[in-house]
């Protein structure tokens, strides 16, 4: 099994969360999407026809888009679950990831910052307030549904499930744009007892070996 992924790719950073939650080992292959590797032509004709990451590759399986990969790894490797089984307990796990991954994370991936700056000509500063307003806009969202209906020392329950996978690179992303959380403590919660777990910390961005400052 193949992983491509690049270590500050918040997408790339939910599957390494599943695959060392599940015990699953594999081939890291470094993909710099900062100097456009994802955009080779190689990259996409054998590996990615979408140009991004992840991408993840076992035996004659070439598949990309984060969510897609998790829900494949929990249908061929199923323990532990990151999807519940029950209907009622899926679809709020699946609420709460969606609303990071749909609605928060596309407006704020690096494709999207680089062309503000670069095609539209906003200034640095103007980027981060882009950042921080659509971070606001969705971490409020997640945290109103933590309040209606997390419970346990995760988003869900007492074990790790998609949604943690989701919420915990969005919030390292934030603090690194440098994004004011404090009205958000429930989800912070969440975050702080997340990354004291091995997995979690075994998919931090600064433990890949692609990793620079």
């Amino acid at each position: 099994m193949q992983l491509h992924s690049f270590f500050n790719s918040s997408a790339s950073y939910r599957v390494r969360i599943v695959l060392a939650l599940k015990g699953l080992d594999c081939d890291y292959q470094a993909v710099n999407i900062r100097t456009g590797e994802h955009l080779d032509t190689q990259y996409i004709e054998r590996v990615n026809p979408s140009a991004t990451v992840p991408a993840l590759v076992e035996s004659e399986l070439r598949l990309g888009q984060s969510l897609a990969i998790i829900d494949y790894l929990d249908a061929r490797y199923p323990e532990p679950r990151m999807i519940p089984l029950d209907p009622e307990n899926r679809a709020r796990v699946l609420e709460l990831s969606y609303l990071i991954s749909s609605d928060i994370h596309p407006v704020n991936n690096l494709r999207v910052l680089k062309y503000l700056q670069e095609v539209m000509g906003i200034s640095s500063e103007q980027r981060n307030k882009w950042y921080r307003h659509w971070t606001a806009e969705g971490m409020a969202g997640v945290e109103r549904l933590l309040a209606c209906y997390g419970q346990g020392p995760w988003c869900f329950g007492a074990q790790p499930t998609l949604a943690d996978c989701c919420l915990v690179p969005q919030i390292a992303n934030a603090q690194r744009m440098g994004c004011h959380l404090s009205a958000y403590p429930r989800s912070l919660a969440v975050f702080g007892h997340a990354v004291e777990h091995p997995a979690f910390k075994a998919a931090q961005p600064l433990r890949q070996p692609d990793y620079v400052v």
